[in-house]
């Protein structure tokens, strides 16, 4: 008789969209799920302008995390072309997850939301953020309202922050993708080139630095990286704003701003690439430059037209 062998587990692997309105805690859940920072986080809203995505092994599936900008009401010619990204990702994905602040519940930016996902036809996953911050009575009846405005066919609640409750998102999300082969190495925790997230993380340093001080309107782009023969990396960043008063509040008095900027960046740099990192910051004035569509296909967005 011929032997008989056990057929392999069917592998899993799917985009998972995370949908929600600003600083309701979908970059700092994306880095909870991967295990390792990929998007940046910030105390400012729209620290999040592409889609960056986090990749999760979990058992024989892999999750494609989607960290999509938060959806708010655009203002500007920037704000539109995230906010479009964003319904891009929640339309493109095989699974979308919608974040809620749990403190904030069902605001005017969660029931726009929930009626824009009206038209979206992928399962639907509600995830609680901040559980940890609100009573638990107040956490079942949101869960109640939220599922009485849309049907989602799971929930979990979550503190993305001290992690409680992502090992279940986890699981739930590895049995929720669909049937397929692995669409990315193993070893690969994000598909967001090296250059961008050395950049993303220059852009965190200068927000939690400057907050108050200076505007969104400012961006960073990695010109240099060169792997040197002592296995270290050299890593030059150019640092845009729209006028000369920013660039001085960038410098700061006798450049001590940007020094303290690039040893933050520099640190955090060379603990993710595991090497030793030379950064070099330079800072320059590009006017307009929100109006660049050349800006906008760096930042991996689509220019809008209007």
């Amino acid at each position: 008789m011929p032997e008989i062998t056990e057929a392999a587990p069917a592998t899993r692997c799917g985009f998972v969209a995370l949908i929600g309105a600003p600083n309701v805690g979908k970059s700092t859940l994306v880095n909870a799920l991967v295990g390792s920072k990929v998007t940046i986080v910030s105390r400012k809203v729209q620290t999040t302008r592409a889609l960056i995505r986090g990749i999760v092994i979990d058992g024989g599936s892999q999750i494609v995390l989607v960290d999509t900008p938060g959806i708010f009401a655009p203002k500007r010619r920037l704000d539109r072309a995230m906010v479009r990204t964003a319904w891009t990702g929640a339309h493109d994905a095989d699974l979308v997850c919608v974040l809620l602040d749990a403190r904030s519940g069902i605001d005017e930016q969660a029931e726009t939301i929930f009626g824009n996902l009206a038209n979206v036809g992928h399962p639907k996953v509600l995830v609680i953020n901040k559980i940890d911050l609100v009573p638990r009575e107040k956490l079942l009846a949101l869960t109640q309202a939220a599922n009485e405005r849309l049907r989602f066919d799971q929930t979990y609640m979550v503190s993305a922050l001290s992690g409680d409750g992502v090992d279940d998102l986890r699981r739930g999300l590895a049995a929720g993708v669909p049937v397929g082969p692995f669409h990315y190495p193993e070893d690969q925790m994000s598909d967001a080139p090296l250059r961008h997230l050395a950049a993303e993380i220059t852009r965190e340093k200068i927000f939690r630095k400057l907050h108050q001080e200076l505007p969104y309107q400012s961006t960073v782009e990695t010109d240099v990286w060169t792997e040197r023969s002592d296995r270290s990396v050299r890593i030059e960043q150019t640092i845009f704003v729209e006028r000369e008063s920013q660039r001085k509040i960038v410098l700061g008095k006798g450049g001590a701003t940007i020094k303290s900027i690039g040893a933050e960046a520099r640190k955090e740099i060379g603990e993710i690439l595991e090497q030793k990192v030379h950064l070099f910051l330079f800072v320059k004035v590009r006017e307009d430059w929100e109006n660049d569509p050349d800006r906008y296909r760096e930042m991996g967005l689509e220019f809008p037209k209007e």
